[in-house]
């Protein structure tokens, strides 16, 4: 049942990101039009709107916890399809610099696999809702104002197949249109300035293969995950599909392209700090084509710094806060930025977009935090490197290697990088005793300290 609210919300974007935002927003509207220049109902396939859609995801323990409360029932529904999903510390293999977090089991679930069915189940509950309505294969055009350009009143539309243009009417515009949003040029040709932009190159690729399994590389885990660190540079998502089947991205940093072909892929995981992911591999069958996507920088549009905003328009997912998709965040925020609307919309008070916005920045910042921090541990990563960035980078590394024996300090380094918890909990004097008491493993050998990471790129 809607609230109170008159009129119609418009979605631009039919991803993850706008499926949530028109979720919350069919709450308070008696209509909600997602618009999409794809063909999406009915389909659990990769699509060209959105690239990354072939490589391996996750929902990350605060987005399953998030979305579940977004959707009641969301988890239970793919839980039902056989999504994979696995306790955060207890079924997911992290590895840092060759060594693996202590398992240990959280309560924490992460939601993973296949982006296009993850959407998929989204988009269907959307779907059943009786107020909302999608417009696909529609090319968006711009923006409509009012004559003193002081509110957004609708969205110009095109059918992709030709015809006369359309005006969708709007008393608010949601962009989820990605990170080729429009939204900043249109605004600044309406006279408000250009927005600010925060962003941190990383230069980062990943190639995706999919394959057969032979033998099982899982047992009760759903994925193996040794992630980049700047002394091994090359990292990897090994993650179930589902019965025999697995997707297995990898990752190249600073322009290194991991190899499409099959042998260099192959060749690839052998280069790896662990073995796991080439032996589960090396004898699997191939399904399809490698598949490269290339992501160059972080980027954060800072709309909560203009010094005027439209009434009626509100940004959402990668159309505001684009992230290094290696620490996972994406989807995760695009459930709490919809959060953050739903919240702005309750009571039935007018929509102001610098409100939104600003909460919205508030609730990104842990976040961006976490993924501009692991960036600029590479020395080779432009940007500017405060003390404070200095010793958290410099204080990770020791923790990390102590939790490779501490289950406790995994379980926290987990849920700070499973955004449940803010990362300031990992300064807190029962962790720090804990990472300092673990400095030295069984062997006696000294947790390794970077001491490079004060370059400026």
């Amino acid at each position: 049942m809607h609230g109170t609210r008159q009129g119609t919300a418009v979605v631009l974007g039919a991803s993850i990101a706008g499926l949530f935002a028109a979720h919350v927003l069919a709450r308070s509207y008696p209509r909600v039009v997602l618009v999409d220049r794809d063909e999406v109902i009915g389909t659990n396939l990769p699509r060209r709107g959105v690239p990354q859609g072939h490589h391996v995801h996750g929902l990350l323990a605060s987005g399953q916890l998030m979305a579940e409360d977004l959707i009641p029932g969301l988890t239970q529904d793919m839980l039902d399809a056989g999504v994979p999903m696995g306790d955060l510390g207890g079924q997911l293999r992290w590895f840092f610099n060759g060594r693996r977090l202590a398992p240990t089991r959280t309560g924490l679930m992460v939601v993973g696999g296949d982006r296009a069915v993850l959407e998929s189940h989204v988009r269907s509950r959307v779907e059943r809702l009786p107020n909302t309505e999608f417009r696909q294969d529609t090319d968006i055009v711009s923006l409509e104002h009012d004559d003193a350009g002081a509110r957004i009143t609708g969205v110009r539309v095109q059918s992709r197949g030709g015809g006369p243009e359309e005006v969708l009417p709007a008393d608010l515009v949601v962009d989820a249109t990605g990170r080729g949003s429009r939204t900043p040029v249109w605004l600044e040709s309406m006279g408000y300035g250009r927005v600010p932009v925060d962003s941190v190159k990383i230069g980062l690729t990943y190639t995706t293969r999919r394959f057969r399994l032979r033998t099982d590389a899982f047992g009760t885990d759903v994925s193996v995950n040794p992630v980049a660190t700047p002394k091994h540079p090359r990292g990897a998502f090994l993650t179930t599909l589902g019965g025999d089947l697995c997707g297995v991205s990898l990752t190249g940093v600073l322009g290194e392209t991991p190899p499409a072909d099959l042998s260099g892929f192959l060749e690839y995981t052998r280069s790896l700090p662990v073995p796991d992911v080439h032996e589960a591999i090396r004898n699997a069958e191939p399904l399809g084509e490698a598949v490269t996507f290339r992501f160059p920088a972080s980027v954060r549009r800072r709309y909560e710094r203009l010094r005027r905003l439209p009434a009626g328009l509100a940004v959402v997912g990668d159309a505001l806060c684009t992230f290094n998709p290696v620490y996972g965040q994406g989807m995760t925020m695009a459930a709490v930025q919809a959060r953050v609307l739903g919240e702005q919309l309750a009571g039935g008070n007018a929509f102001s977009p610098r409100s939104y916005f600003r909460a919205a920045s508030r609730a990104l910042e842990p976040a961006w935090s976490i993924a501009v921090g692991g960036d600029l541990a590479f020395p080779e990563v432009p940007g500017r490197r405060t003390p404070l960035v200095r010793f958290v980078n410099a204080y990770l590394d020791r923790l990390r290697y102590a939790a490779h024996h501490d289950p406790r300090l995994a379980e926290a380094f987990l849920r700070v990088i499973g955004l449940v918890d803010p990362p300031e909990r990992l300064l807190t004097p029962g962790v720090a005793l804990r990472v300092i008491r673990g400095a030295y493993g069984s062997t006696g050998e000294r947790a390794p300290i970077r001491t490079d990471t004060s370059r400026a790129g």
